[in-house]
């Protein structure tokens, strides 16, 4: 699918808008900033637009949604512009040359979104495998040349496109997985900081594997080696394999999933640490209560939940949740070990997220020092003009003897 110029329909910011917000980089326009009239409304979700300002000068091309929040989402500044399979194709081989610059073996996240240059698309590439979501309504449309341009960019065998989530959700999308182009891919190994994860393309969560805590999987091998780890909230062994990997003594990873799970114990044998790793089934809160009762203590423990706070109206819900997770799991660290807190919720920046987890450290008598912060890795670059893409943080405490 080409879009000419030409063709385009035009959208127009109100005078009050923030017109040089949008020439200095800022990504999105809300359907509060537009003139929203019925022909506006009226645009098919997904279309590509010109974006004026109040004085009708160019602003970007834009794709638009009029059933969303975020009507608009810049494409490009070029009035002339073509999008279709050869603007992915620049885009995209871009993205690549970063993350070959990072990365010696093809396991990494491609494309993150706006930073990208690709509003709300999201690529996880698995060796000759790639998962697409599609979490924009302009790249459900526009699906066929994206793949297309993907695989020829990326040299794939294997897209997957994977449609389900919030993200969608809120852009008035159908939740789908469809296979794009090849054949459904068994659980794939995925090799990270010496652990092996078994990443499951079509049925596990978001595109199957977390690459974004890689630094802090690595950071975690450092305080694990020789140690016994706990690792709550541990999807498919996250934080558990790493430390196996590190040279921890032995690793407890507790979650509610028993596909997740098992997909962890595969994980371990393809590295011979079966023996080390010991899974546990069931609410994480339950579970952590139920290792206090019975006396445990570990030298590190790490909880990385899911998102408790995914918008500002689930803010303070989500930071009590937050605080409760640091309050059941600062009792089972040892005098001197660590606990790793995790937080992948954008609504709840830093600062928010530390205060929640001080005082969760605090409400259960504990003491503690705050060793390092940690964030996504290069392969989630962040867009300075967009809080949202610098969503994951992990705070690492050494609780005080």
């Amino acid at each position: 699918m080409t879009h000419p110029s030409s063709s385009f329909s035009t959208i127009r910011l109100k005078p009050k808008s923030n017109a040089r917000a949008i020439r200095h980089g800022a990504p999105w326009v809300y359907d509060n900033e537009l003139v929203m009239d019925r022909r506006t409304k009226s645009i098919p979700a997904g279309s590509i637009a010109r974006l004026e300002d109040e004085e009708r000068r160019f602003l970007a091309l834009v794709a638009v949604n009029p059933n969303s929040r975020i009507v608009a989402r810049v494409l490009d500044r070029d009035p002339d512009a073509q999008i279709d399979q050869a603007w992915f194709e620049a885009r995209l081989t871009a993205a690549l040359a970063h993350r070959e610059t990072l990365f010696d073996q093809p396991f990494y996240r491609l494309v993150h979104a706006e930073a990208d240059g690709l509003p709300g698309v999201v690529i996880d590439r698995f060796g000759d495998t790639a998962v697409v979501q599609p979490n924009a309504a302009w790249a459900d449309v526009m699906i066929a040349p994206l793949c297309a341009a993907l695989a020829k960019v990326a040299g794939l065998s294997t897209v997957v496109m994977n449609g389900t989530g919030r993200a969608r959700s809120l852009e008035g999308l159908d939740e789908k997985t469809d296979i794009i182009m090849g054949e459904a891919p068994e659980p794939i190994a995925v090799s990270m900081n010496g652990a092996t994860y078994m990443a499951d393309i079509m049925g596990g969560q978001k595109t199957g594997l977390f690459y974004d805590q890689r630094p802090n999987h690595a950071f975690t091998q450092r305080l694990a080696k020789g140690k016994r780890v706990l690792d709550v909230f541990s999807h498919v062994g996250g934080f558990a394999l790493a430390s196996l990997s590190g040279g921890a003594t032995q690793a407890v990873a507790v979650d509610s999933s028993a596909s997740a799970l098992a997909l962890a114990e595969a994980g371990a044998a393809a590295m011979g640490a079966s023996d080390r790793l010991i899974i546990r089934k069931g609410d994480a809160f339950d579970m952590m209560a139920a290792l206090r009762e019975e006396g445990e203590l570990f030298d590190v423990v790490i909880c990385d939940p899911p998102a408790f706070a995914p918008s500002k109206n689930t803010l303070e819900k989500g930071l009590r949740a937050y605080e409760r997770v640091a309050r059941m799991a600062a009792p089972l660290v040892k005098e001197g070990g660590y606990l790793g807190l995790c937080s992948c919720s954008h609504a709840a920046d830093l600062e928010k997220f530390r205060s929640a987890c001080n005082r969760g450290i605090g409400r259960a008598a504990r003491s503690a020092q705050l060793i390092h912060t940690g964030f996504a890795g290069a392969d989630h670059p962040l867009m300075p003009q967009l809080a949202e893409s610098g969503y994951l943080k992990a705070l690492f405490y050494r609780l005080m003897p």
